[in-house]
């Protein structure tokens, strides 16, 4: 495989991802190694900046944490609906290896979105694949889970250099 995971202090990690306009056979081949990817590095869910690529490309697979779950893509995702109720559960990353904290997010969303296909899905979500979509979506616009977490704790990961200081 010739993707890389880009780890935090990559520029290409705080762009907002360009929209995908062609759902050809290359967008499909992308789709299937993105899937390989979050699968060799460990991942339920992986964003295309993550590995390089400024698209609006998200693929997870929740199957371990819900039921009936199974590998996909979202395509050009926007969440269109946050649920006021939150809840807090731990996050990592794979592009900041090592660090786990605490992220308050919502627990419904709904999501308009396209399959490799293109064909336009609007959908809820609930729960892990909420949470999940929503870390990936952040992505999508240049944003980690770490600018999520309070001040405080984001300098003590920093002062720890368990994230660099200009991420």
């Amino acid at each position: 495989m010739r993707y890389k995971v880009r780890i935090i202090g990559d520029p290409i990690l705080r762009k907002k991802a360009e929209p995908v306009e062609d759902f050809d056979k290359k967008l499909r081949k992308f789709v299937d190694d993105m899937i390989d990817i979050m699968y060799v590095e460990d991942g339920i869910g992986l964003a295309a900046p993550q590995i390089g690529f400024s698209r609006q490309v998200v693929v997870v697979d929740a199957s371990e944490l819900v039921k009936g779950e199974y590998p996909r893509a979202f395509i050009n995702p926007e969440i269109i609906e946050f649920s006021e109720e939150t809840d807090v559960k731990e996050e990592g990353c794979l592009s900041i290896p090592g660090v786990h904290e605490e992220v308050v997010r919502s627990t419904r969303i709904k999501v308009k979105y396209q399959d490799e296909k293109g064909k336009e899905y609007t959908e809820e979500y609930t729960d892990w694949l909420a949470r999940i979509l929503q870390h990936e979506i952040d992505h999508l616009n240049g944003i980690l889970f770490v600018d999520r977490i309070s001040p405080i704790k984001r300098n003590l990961l920093i002062t720890q250099k368990a994230i660099p200081a200009q991420f």
